[in-house]
């Protein structure tokens, strides 16, 4: 499945068994022990991989690295392993340099495995949660939350293709302050319909919203007055009901626009009404992190590493968001039973990183079960210019917004574009250009020029055959054996990405297979007077166009067929 973890295995296991070779030969005290880096190289002159096997153990063995080196590399046998040569290197290392076989193994490869191409199964089927955009349900989603979930989404579609069963979740807070303040925004704006805007105050705290006028005047079309005389605690808890429900349901007609499916939305509420933050903090309490102090619930979060500590449960009886928090955490592990956990935040969380461990350890759960990406902001620009409102509405831009004036595969691939501890701007007029400047487009336009090269020799009878039927021995230019060398990277990159978080180097990726592609296609004729040559370039072609399409279906971003 991942053709450069294969030669690496292959070539570690060779090594073990010449190292074995070399103690009975009284050349090395002990053989080599499994875990010492074979790595590709970064520089083609250097070879394709190298190993720093004998810089690691040479103390161990009594000898300079590079006599431990060519103690090995006389008893190497490097037959199966599809590497051509081995050389010592500089102070000790060693540098391996692939055969033919292993370019035309690749192309058979992604032949055979089509769309699975790239999917591997590091993961073994770990409970991974990916936890992201959990926007606040009480107006649009915004620009973090646009970055977010593009990062987040990507980030759990390469976690599933290492192989991980993967869980998407939207954490829902439909409880607490925010929504307090939201039932009486609505009820405000729901008196108002009937009784004046003079006659009713807006409350300081409320949100001033247009949605928030939206919502009320729906509520109104639908149940009239019924509302105006009943009591105000009735009168909030059906609006906000209604707005909750309705600015739910167009986020997930937003999200799916962009598309977002979550597996789950969970909500807040159902932490309180099922007793859980209660249990969460008994818990706490019975551990000995819990005390009592002005009639509050305070946890000694100082013992944990932490600068001061933090209320659970207020005077008045009330939960703190913490509380709720750390609650939510532990439900996702104990409950749910989820190996690990990624939330995706923006920057401004980062004090969430220490909380939220610190909270998981003094609950017994391993805290190194829970990893952070952090986000910085976006900027939009548009000539030159930093953009804040929508011309069209006058007011900050929503992902609502974004997506009506830019093509969703755009906003995807850009906001993967940087890693999400990076600053990003996002330039509004490179995103609907229609060029190589624009990075998806020109990724776009490899996958189809591939297609047109494919249709057009086709209705010339000159059509791509099975890559086990062609002989792929006669591809050996630069150009095409740099192409090779790329589409033979894909798995691994994939498992990088999953590894650091990073769906960043999957963009970075599929600009440099795209670049690779139109190299070869200018430096060699897929159309040309050797019917083998032919037939083997045009199965180079087939492979770089399925390795593209595996790589923007990975980010959900389509692969067209004419532009």
């Amino acid at each position: 499945m991942n053709p450069i973890q294969l030669v690496k295995d292959s070539i570690a296991k060779a090594l073990i068994e010449a190292s074995e070779r070399a103690v009975r030969q009284g050349r090395l005290r002990e053989p080599l022990a499994p875990g010492f880096e074979i790595t590709p190289c970064r520089e083609k002159a250097h070879g394709d991989f190298a190993s720093n096997f004998a810089m690691q153990c040479a103390k161990a063995q009594g000898q300079a690295p590079r006599a431990v080196a060519q103690a090995v590399l006389d008893e190497l046998d490097l037959t199966g392993t599809a590497v051509e040569s081995a050389e010592i290197a500089g102070p000790g290392f060693v540098n391996f340099r692939v055969g033919h076989a292993y370019y035309e193994n690749v192309v058979r490869l992604i032949d055979e495995l089509g769309e699975r191409y790239g999917r591997t199964e590091g993961g073994r089927g770990q409970k991974v949660m990916v936890e992201f955009i959990s926007a606040n349900p009480t107006g649009p989603m915004h620009m973090g939350n646009a970055r977010g979930g593009a990062i987040g989404d990507s980030l759990a579609s390469i976690l599933d293709a290492c192989g991980y069963d993967v869980t998407r979740e939207f954490y829902v807070n439909d409880a607490g302050n925010q929504v307090d303040n939201l039932a009486k925004s609505l009820e405000a704006r729901y008196l108002q319909l009937y009784l004046g805007e003079d006659a009713v105050a807006f409350p300081e705290e409320g949100y001033h919203g247009d949605d928030v006028r939206e919502r009320a005047k729906e509520y109104a079309a639908l149940h009239g007055d019924s509302l105006v005389d009943a009591p105000s605690q009735e009168r909030r808890e059906k609006l906000v009901e209604y707005g909750l429900q309705k600015n739910i349901e167009n986020m997930q007609r937003d999200l799916g626009r962009y598309k977002i499916v979550f597996d789950r939305w969970f909500f807040e509420s159902e932490l309180h009404k099922s007793g859980y933050v209660k249990d969460t903090i008994d818990l706490l309490e019975r551990r000995g992190h819990i005390y009592e102090k002005d009639g509050a619930l305070w946890f000694r979060a100082t013992d944990f590493g932490l600068e001061k500590d933090e209320v659970m449960k207020k005077s008045n009886g009330f939960y703190t968001y913490y509380a709720v928090d750390i609650a939510y955490h532990r439900n996702k592990f104990e409950a749910r039973g989820f190996d690990r956990v990624i939330d995706v935040f923006g920057a401004d969380h980062h004090g969430h990183t220490l909380r939220f461990r610190a909270g998981l350890e003094a609950l017994g759960i391993d805290p190194g079960r829970l990893d952070f990406v952090l986000m910085q902001l976006v900027r939009l620009i548009q000539d030159g210019e930093v953009v804040r409102m929508s011309k069209r509405t006058g007011k900050a831009i929503s992902l609502n917004d974004l997506l009506d004036d830019i093509p969703i595969d755009a906003a995807r691939f850009f906001f993967n574009m940087r890693q999400a501890d990076s600053q990003m701007d996002f330039d509004l007029d490179l995103a609907v250009k229609q060029s190589s400047d624009n990075p998806v487009y020109y990724v776009q336009y490899a996958h189809a020029r591939i297609c047109s090269i494919l249709k057009n020799l086709a209705a010339e009878g000159i059509r791509e055959k099975p890559a086990a039927e062609v002989d792929l021995s006669l591809l050996t230019t630069a150009e095409e054996l740099d192409l090779i060398r790329l589409l033979g990277s894909y798995p691994e990159e994939i498992v990088i990405a999953a590894r650091a978080y990073d769906p960043s180097r999957m963009t970075h990726y599929a600009m440099e297979l795209s670049s690779a592609f139109h190299r070869f296609y200018n430096a060699c004729r897929v159309k040309c007077d050797d019917s083998g040559l032919c037939a083997a370039r045009l199965a180079l072609c087939g492979a770089t166009r399925q390795v593209l399409r595996n790589v923007l279906s990975l980010l959900k971003i389509s692969a067209p067929e004419l532009m």
